[in-house]
């Protein structure tokens, strides 16, 4: 069992399946379900390679993962071969190690184990797998989502591998994420000479105290379930080839929002361009709503999971909703219960990603227990 799902991770891992690529490894996963007697149904768009995969009838859980990886980026600065898995001092190294191959071989290693042991098991199992996660998004889940739809597929329960734990295995779960807002802002100024800035209006001087307050605004005061919206600024540069006698007609600002739900896209951009007219900015900003927030209220999904988590590593589990974005906001109106669930977060999109071992098969298990509290 140990080394079964140890070594599905890193045949996964040795595959360096950069988004959108996929390079294979949902074959390894649909060879392994056929043998299962999964029904397979591949959806692939352009460069996007999905599955969606299913056994048996009636209440269904879906375990929702990705195959696709982050660059592994400054690969002088990695310990190891990012995709060459590798095992040093009980830790498992590789790029997609916690984001999230480990998860998906956690998984799959489950479900074979309990289809083994309860073949007539009542109910259905399935799969939603897509490299599309770690870049656009545009082809993958989202798109496997809306055939689903159309099918009239109904899910029960949804439970999303992706790194969820922060300090040690089972310490936290989410049940929804913020939602993301870009922002592309162009300040005008006149552009002119250093030693004569009367003929000139610097846009790098006008703009700070709108920066200023844009870095500290408060939007929301938050709730039981979300953190108050945020807001960081990412980056600012002016076109200035000339740096030492000319101020520059323009400045660039880029930043993204993370809301909750209890602010809407449409009341944040009325709020920036009020701040904008506050301080008689000229200007022209566009606008890239990412995701919206979601929420699933815990209920009994949730409870099972905390229960099994708890069973596993005696760990009663935090319900939060910080983070990044999740393919999870693609499929939560069409479950009942949206929930996620997985390995340490400390070091996805980092050099030298790395999973415990001892985890993956904790993981392994708390998933097989959840199957056992499902269906049977």
């Amino acid at each position: 069992m140990y080394t079964n799902v140890l070594n599905l991770t890193r045949e996964l891992i040795n595959i360096p399946s950069i988004s959108p690529k996929d390079l294979g490894c949902q074959d390894i996963l649909i060879k392994r379900l056929q043998l299962l007697g999964f029904n397979i149904k591949r959806i692939n768009f352009k460069d996007t390679n999905n599955f969606w995969a299913w056994r048996g009838y009636g209440k269904t859980i879906m375990f929702l993962g990705h195959t696709d990886v982050v660059p592994e980026g400054n690969i002088s600065a990695w310990k190891t071969p990012p995709f060459t898995s590798t095992i040093c001092d009980g830790f498992l190294y590789g790029r997609g190690a916690v984001d999230m191959k480990g998860s998906i071989a956690a998984m799959l290693v489950a479900v074979e184990n309990f289809i083994k042991k309860n073949p007539n098991y009542i109910g259905r199992i399935s799969f939603l797998i897509t490299s599309d996660e770690e870049s656009t998004g545009k082809y993958g889940t989202k798109k496997v989502v809306s055939i689903l739809e159309k099918m009239e597929e109904k899910i029960n329960y949804c439970l999303v591998g992706e790194p969820t734990s922060e300090n040690i295995l089972g310490d936290c779960i989410k049940n929804g994420r913020r939602g993301s807002l870009s922002a592309d802002l162009t300040i005008y100024g006149i552009q002119g000479h250093v030693a004569y800035p009367h003929f000139a209006t610097n846009p790098i001087h006008a703009s700070s105290p709108f920066l200023v307050e844009l870095s500290t605004l408060s939007l929301d005061e938050g709730n039981d379930f979300f953190e108050p919206t945020s807001i960081q600024i990412s980056k600012i540069y002016s076109d200035n080839k000339c740096t030492i006698n000319m101020i520059p007609g323009e400045l660039k600002i880029f930043f993204n929002i993370r809301f909750n739900s209890l602010i809407t896209e449409k009341m944040i951009i009325n709020r920036i361009k009020q701040l904008l007219q506050k301080y008689l900015i000229k200007y022209s900003i566009s606008w890239v709503c990412h995701a919206k927030p979601f929420i699933s209220p815990p209920s009994t999904f949730c409870n099972i999971l905390s229960d099994c988590i708890y069973n596993c590593t005696n760990i009663i589990p935090n319900i939060k909703t910080n983070g990044g974005t999740s393919d999870g906001r693609f499929i939560f109106h069409l479950a009942n219960e949206t929930i996620e669930f997985g390995l340490l977060n400390s070091t996805i999109h980092q050099v030298n990603e790395c999973v415990n071992i001892n985890d993956l098969l904790k993981l392994q298990n708390i998933y097989f227990d959840v199957l056992n509290k499902l269906f049977l």
